[in-house]
């Protein structure tokens, strides 16, 4: 059995901004602190703490974000978007020398979808970047300003592990 967590890596969510008042907002790298994921034969798991999000970078905005911009974005996505609810993957992994190929059901506020992710293993490491659309987990994209700002409905969510040397 393998484990990854944190202290291997990163876990990364990338949401993007567009509307007619987009300039006023920003494009946001938020970091998922607490999460683990375990590899078992074929069998991958990951569970993450929708309520360990840490907004590491605000960028493109007019203004840079201050420490309270970055709690009231963190009160909305706990109470509006992810509703404190955890975030899980549970499916199998098919093991190719330079890539996983994951397969199986993504868990976000409470909806799970069937999802496939690639996964790059270079060097010890593995990495992907993985588009999800909020909205296929039943997740309306987060509006300010009267609807001028928006949140894309895309989003990436970014992983890179140092795995574990064979035993």
């Amino acid at each position: 059995m393998t484990q990854v967590g944190p202290q291997d890596g990163s876990l990364i969510v990338k949401t993007y901004r567009e509307g007619i008042a987009a300039k006023v907002g920003h494009d946001l790298v938020i970091e998922v602190t607490r999460w683990e994921a375990t590899l078992e034969g074929d069998r991958v798991e990951l569970t993450a703490d929708a309520r360990s999000l840490q907004i590491r970078e605000g960028l493109h905005g007019v203004k840079p974000l201050t420490d309270k911009d970055r709690a009231e974005i963190l009160k909305t996505i706990d109470a509006k978007v992810l509703l404190g609810k955890p975030i899980a993957f549970s499916g199998t992994v098919a093991d190719h020398e330079d890539r996983l190929d994951l397969d199986g059901d993504l868990t976000i506020a409470g909806v799970t979808r069937p999802t496939r992710a690639a996964v790059d293993v270079v060097d010890g490491r593995a990495t992907a970047t993985i588009p999800l659309r909020q909205s296929e987990w039943e997740i309306k994209p987060y509006r300010g300003m009267m609807g001028a700002l928006k949140v894309r409905d895309e989003l990436e969510i970014v992983l890179d592990v140092r795995l574990p040397a064979a035993a």
